[in-house]
């Protein structure tokens, strides 16, 4: 039986052709496509301007220059995510304020962010986890009424929406991520999408260098920016993939659908919330019983692949990780993150999967459980 990994990126024969234009063109990094992938995701996101980037990591660390984030400041965000929003914090110099998750939704909770906001906290940066949004009237509520910027880490979630509205099509600051295992990819890649003109000029220059090109042909240098452009190669790949992302949600909404009839209800296992109003289905995760199983997750996981069905697991709690145990935090400061990040598994998603596929990890994952229980 063929292997089925958790994920894999779909890539029709037009976006190969045009990856191989693109090469033979002799202009491979950042130029033609990259503008038209930027036009075209400001289209989709309403007007409003966007910067391709080379990850979504480039995304936040700009998004945070742009806010003002320094030295000595607070940002508010979950430890429940891929490491990178937290480290971007901390790159910055200022200090990750990890606030629990709900336990439902699995994002932050926003009644204990809401409480964390001191004087310090320059801005907060929620995670759609994957790819579920977080409240955005209650979000955005809390940041008029309290004052710090929004950074929303959409990295998970590319064709989500929030009250009939596209993520990324409001708001303040949205970085996205098009990396491999994302909705849509650029296989590398990502954008930040901004709402302010001289924000978005200031976005672009921190993007290459802070480089600004003169009519005379010179340069002028007045910020030091980084590194983080797209190359054409990769927009090729974005906008072949931005073409297909309604079919790919709607079919992973369709899968996740299949999920949720098939799964055996008597597993032990806790599912996510079943929003199809909203959510893109990025990943489809579920926390195992291990307090009632003979294995741990190790243990699952390699009779899965046993079985020939990859499984990924999003994401440890990041509070317990060697770097953020040395600013202070300690098991026990976050039960929810903790217990989900200890227990999640992600199981196979992606767009071209079959309903048969679907059928089969719910039967391997019963069949394991079952074998297995305490």
């Amino acid at each position: 039986m063929d292997y089925l990994p958790f994920t894999r990126p779909s890539i029709d024969e037009e976006t190969i052709a045009g990856v191989a234009e693109v090469l033979r063109s002799g202009w491979i990094t950042s130029g033609p496509c990259v503008k038209q992938l930027e036009q075209e995701l400001s289209q989709y996101f309403g007007g409003r301007p966007v910067r391709a980037m080379s990850s979504a990591t480039g995304a936040l660390e700009i998004a945070l220059a742009l806010a003002g984030v320094q030295a000595g400041d607070e940002v508010i965000t979950t430890p429940l995510s891929w490491v990178a929003t937290a480290n971007v914090i901390v790159r910055a110099g200022a200090r990750p304020v990890f606030v629990d998750v709900d336990a439902i939704t699995r994002n932050i909770d926003l009644e204990r962010m809401e409480a964390a906001i001191t004087p310090r906290t320059r801005a907060l940066l929620p995670v759609d986890m994957a790819g579920l949004p977080v409240d955005r009237d209650r979000l955005y509520d809390i940041a008029r009424r309290r004052g710090p910027r929004v950074i929303e880490d959409a990295a998970q979630s590319m064709g989500a929406s929030w009250g009939g509205r596209r993520i990324g099509s409001f708001g303040d600051l949205v970085a996205i991520s098009f990396h491999a295992n994302k909705n849509i990819t650029t296989a590398e890649g990502g954008c930040l999408v901004t709402s302010d003109a001289a924000e978005t000029d200031l976005c672009t220059r921190l993007r290459l260098q802070g480089v600004v090109r003169l009519p005379d042909g010179g340069q002028e240098v007045d910020v030091a920016g980084g590194k983080h452009n797209l190359t054409d190669v990769a927009a090729r790949i974005g906008l072949g993939q931005l073409k297909q992302l309604e079919a790919f949600t709607a079919r992973r909404r369709l899968l996740v659908q299949r999920y949720f009839e098939r799964f055996d209800a008597d597993s032990g296992c806790e599912l996510p919330l079943a929003d199809y109003a909203n959510c893109n289905w990025h990943m489809f995760q579920v926390l195992l019983p291990l307090d009632r199983m003979r294995i741990d997750r190790g243990g699952f996981i390699q009779a899965m692949h046993q079985r020939g069905i990859g499984v990924g697991v999003h994401y440890p709690a990041m509070h317990l990780f060697k770097l953020y145990r040395r600013l202070g935090y300690n098991p026990g400061d976050f039960p929810q993150a903790e217990r989900i990040g200890g227990t999640t598994v992600t199981l196979p998603l992606f767009p071209a999967m079959t309903e048969a596929d679907v059928d089969r990890v719910c039967a391997a994952v019963a069949e394991i459980i079952r074998d297995n229980k305490s």
